[in-house]
């Protein structure tokens, strides 16, 4: 239910510079929904005894870290692909196009190197995913507001 809520500033705002509810709000919200879990489950796996010792059934505090790091690694996948939505839908632009492939990517990327070290018993490191998708969502943003912008 935290996701949700996390997504309406996008669909208020959205609709108060439109005027309307469309398919590129609705991509933009799912986008916000689906990256909610792999930007919290690091802070979760980093504050795994905080959460344990005051009874807060957190993913990150009551699983492996190599099964959230798998979770993020979907999660991460998902937000990625959704925020390619915006391309046909929206009519994104170059600009949009390649930050979203790119910093997609490197998002991507911090959530199978967290999973990879989970697997070999190494330390997973989330503060790095953590501080990527803070990082990766607010670059899409500014990618969907310069793009338009732009000439190309």
């Amino acid at each position: 239910m935290g996701g949700i809520a996390g997504c309406f500033p996008v669909a208020i705002g959205w609709s108060a510079v439109t005027g309307s509810l469309g398919w590129p709000m609705l991509v933009l919200f799912v986008l916000v929904f689906l990256w909610t879990p792999p930007h919290y489950w690091p802070l979760s796996m980093k504050y795994k005894d905080d959460y344990d010792d005051v009874d807060v059934p957190m993913l990150g505090a009551t699983r492996s870290p190599s099964q959230v790091g798998l979770q993020i690694i979907l999660y991460a996948w998902a937000t990625v692909v959704c925020s390619l939505l915006l391309v046909p839908i929206a009519g994104m632009g170059l600009v949009y196009t390649v930050s979203a492939a790119v910093f997609g990517g490197w998002f991507i990327y911090e959530s199978h190197r967290l999973y990879t070290r989970a697997v070999r018993g190494t330390e997973p490191r989330p503060m790095r995913v953590f501080h990527a998708s803070i990082t990766y969502l607010t670059l899409i943003f500014v990618a969907v507001a310069v793009d338009p912008l732009l000439p190309f």
